[in-house]
C-alpha cells in the first residue's frame, strides 16, 4: 500500500531538499498528496519544485507558504537555486494566501493517514498547528529534519538551521501532540554525504537531471552534498534506516542566543518524540538511489 504524504520544503537553499522530492516523486510507496514551501521566496521554491513535478510527469499540487518566520528576522530571504529553473520548464503562477488552510484540509479529509514530513524552517506547520489545534492529533506522523540532540557529532553547531531560522514555530510544533513525531537532527544527517564528483555520476536518470542543475548551483560555493532531507524521507519507507530512541524534546526560547536549540531527554516510560540516534549509511544511499 502507498503511504499519503505532504511535503513541506524550503527546497532552493541547501540543494538537498530537491534531492529529497526526486526520491519522493521516484518512490513507488510514496502518494505525494502535496507541497507547500516556507522561506524567502516562496513562489521560486514552488517553481523549483514544479520543475521536478513535470518531469516526474505528475500533477501534484504546489502552494508558496510563509515567507518570514512569526516574530524573528528572516534569515533566508533568497532562493539562490532558482537561478536554474530557465533550463526546466515549470508553472509560474500558484495559489497564494492557501498553503496553510491546504495543508488543514488535506489532512482533515485523510484523518490518521497522512504522514508530514517537514524539512524546513516550521513556520508553515507552527501555523497549522496554531490555527486548528485538532490537526496534530489527524496526523499518521510528523517526521522532520530538524534539531541536533547529543554532543556526538564532530563540529557540529549548537543550533541546527531549521530549528533556529523560526525557534518559535519550532517551540509550537514540539510541543504538538503528534501520535507519532520522529526526528533526524544532525547527529545522523551530517554522516551522509557525497562529494560533488560522486553526485554527479549519480545523477544520470531523467529526475535527477534538474537537481544537478540547481545542485551546480550550491557546488560553487562547496564541493559536498548532505543528504539531510533525503535521509529524514527514506524513514518513511524504511524504518530501519535510523535507530530511533523515545523521549522528550525541549526547545529553547527564553535566550535569544541560543533560541531554536533543540534540549533532548530520552524517556521510555511516557515519550513524546523520537529521535534519530543511528544510521546506517550504506543502507540509505542503497535505499535512496534504488528508486530511480
Amino acid at each position: 500500500m502507498s503511504t499519503k504524504v505532504i511535503l513541506d520544503t524550503d527546497i532552493g537553499s541547501d540543494i538537498d531538499d530537491a534531492i529529497c522530492l526526486a526520491y519522493l516523486l521516484a518512490q513507488p510507496e510514496c502518494d505525494l498528496l502535496g507541497i507547500t514551501t516556507v522561506s524567502g521566496e516562496a513562489n521560486k521554491r514552488a517553481m523549483m519544485a514544479s520543475a521536478l513535478c513535470k518531469i516526474a510527469s505528475k500533477n501534484i499540487p504546489i502552494l508558496p507558504g510563509v515567507e518570514n518566520p512569526l516574530l524573528i528576522k528572516a534569515q533566508q530571504p533568497k532562493a539562490p537555486q532558482a537561478a536554474a529553473l530557465d533550463k526546466w520548464e515549470h508553472d509560474t503562477v500558484f495559489p497564494q494566501g492557501e498553503a496553510i488552510e491546504f495543508l488543514r484540509q488535506t489532512i482533515r479529509s485523510h484523518p490518521g493517514e497522512v504522514v508530514l514530513l517537514g524539512i524546513g524552517p516550521l513556520t508553515n506547520l507552527g501555523l497549522l498547528f496554531s490555527v486548528d489545534p485538532e490537526i496534530p492529533g489527524l496526523l499518521k506522523e510528523l517526521v522532520l529534519m530538524c534539531g541536533v540532540f547529543t554532543d556526538k557529532v564532530a563540529g557540529h553547531p549548537e543550533r541546527e538551521w531549521n530549528a533556529l531560522n523560526d525557534p518559535h514555530a519550532t517551540h509550537i510544533v514540539y510541543q504538538a501532540p503528534v501520535r507519532r513525531h520522529r526526528s533526524l537532527g544532525l547527529d545522523v544527517t551530517t554522516r551522509v554525504t557525497m562529494n560533488a564528483d560522486q553526485f554527479r555520476e549519480k545523477c544520470v536518470t531523467p529526475l535527477l537531471r534538474p537537481v544537478l542543475d540547481f545542485a551546480n548551483v550550491w557546488f560553487k560555493e562547496r564541493d559536498q552534498v548532505t543528504f539531510h532531507d533525503p535521509l529524514a524521507a527514506t524513514t518513511i519507507f524504511d524504518s530501519s534506516i535510523c535507530a530511533f530512541t523515545p523521549g522528550t524534546v525541549e526547545v529553547e526560547l527564553d535566550n535569544k542566543e541560543l533560541a531554536g536549540k533543540t534540549y533532548w531527554t530520552a524517556n521510555q516510560t511516557s515519550p513524546r518524540h523520537e529521535v534519530a540516534l543511528d544510521v546506517h549509511p550504506e543502507r540509505f544511499f542503497e535505499a535512496y538511489f534504488r528508486v530511480f
